[in-house]
C-alpha cells in the first residue's frame, strides 16, 4: 500500500457526524431519527414547544442519538430565517433561554445535552459576524461549559469558540450548495438547494475523503467537516439521509457523534 492509499485509508475510517434539526413540526422526525448520530432540537422559539421538545429528546434517547439544542430567533411566522436586529443581552438571554429550557427537559430524563447549533438566520449571522459569534459562545458556555458548539466549518462560530475554550464541531450541508468562499448560497437564490440525491450523497463523500467542497461556481474550496447536516424540514431529507447512510456504510465510513 503506499503512502497515499494509507492516508486515504485513514481518512475513510475516521468517524463523521450526522446530524439533523429536529422537532420542527415536520412528521419526518421518527423515520430520520435511526440514520443519524445528532439531533438538534428547536427549543420553542423559531418552532416547536415543551411538548415537542420532550417527544423528540425520547426519540432520540431511543435510538443512541446525541442531544443538541437548536436556539433560533423568537419568529415563527418565519420559521426563525429573518434576520432580525437585537442587542447583545438580548441575543445572550435568546440563547442562554432556550438551551436552559431543553436542558431541563433532557435532565428530567437524567440525559446528557451533547451541543448547541444556532438556527437559521442566528446561524448565518453568527458565522460572519465574530461579536454575535462570540456571544453566542459566551451563552453556551455559561450554561454547561462542557456543551459542544456546531457551527459553519471556517466561520466565527467556530473560532470565537474556540477562542474561549470550547469544544467545537465544523459543520458542513449536504443539503446546500456553496459559494466561492465557502458561505452557503443564500436560500433567496435558485440553486441554494440540492434536489438531487446523488449529488448530495456525492458532495458528502467529497466533503469527508477530501475535505473540500465544489462552489456553484465549479471552483474547489476546503473545508473542515466534523459533522454533516441534514435539513429535517427539507422536502428530500428522509430519502437524502438513507442514501448518505448508505454510501457511508458502504464506504466504511461509521457514523458517530464527536
Amino acid at each position: 500500500m503506499t503512502s497515499e492509499q494509507q492516508q486515504s485509508h485513514t481518512i475513510l475510517m475516521t468517524p463523521i457526524d450526522l446530524n439533523c434539526d429536529m422537532g420542527e413540526g415536520v412528521n419526518t422526525d421518527a423515520q430520520l431519527m435511526p440514520l443519524i448520530s445528532s439531533a438538534s432540537i428547536a427549543c420553542g422559539y423559531h418552532a416547536g414547544d415543551a411538548d415537542t421538545m420532550k417527544k423528540t429528546v425520547e426519540l432520540a434517547l431511543m435510538h443512541h442519538v446525541a442531544i443538541g439544542a437548536h436556539p433560533g430567533f423568537a419568529d415563527k411566522e418565519f420559521f426563525g430565517r429573518r434576520e432580525l436586529k437585537l442587542s447583545t443581552d438580548e441575543v445572550y438571554d435568546l440563547i442562554a433561554g432556550q438551551i436552559s429550557a431543553l436542558k431541563k427537559i433532557t435532565d428530567s430524563f437524567q440525559a446528557k445535552l451533547h451541543h448547541v447549533k444556532p438556527h437559521g438566520a442566528l446561524y448565518n449571522i453568527a458565522a460572519r459576524d465574530a461579536s454575535l459569534a462570540r456571544t453566542i459562545a459566551l451563552a453556551v458556555q455559561d450554561v454547561d461549559k462542557n456543551l459542544m458548539l456546531y457551527g459553519l466549518s471556517g466561520s466565527y462560530l467556530i473560532s470565537e469558540g474556540e477562542a474561549i475554550r470550547l469544544k467545537t464541531a465544523s459543520e458542513v450541508f449536504a443539503d446546500r450548495t456553496y459559494g466561492d468562499d465557502g458561505s452557503l448560497t443564500p436560500r433567496s437564490q435558485p440553486n441554494a438547494l440540492i434536489e438531487d440525491e446523488l449529488q448530495c450523497a456525492a458532495q458528502v463523500l467529497q466533503m469527508i475523503t477530501q475535505q473540500t467542497v465544489t462552489s456553484i461556481n465549479g471552483h474547489t474550496v476546503p473545508i473542515v467537516a466534523q459533522t454533516i447536516c441534514i435539513h429535517g424540514d427539507g422536502k428530500h431529507a428522509v430519502a437524502f439521509a438513507h442514501t448518505i447512510y448508505q454510501s457511508l456504510k458502504e464506504n466504511r465510513i461509521d457514523i458517530k457523534a464527536p
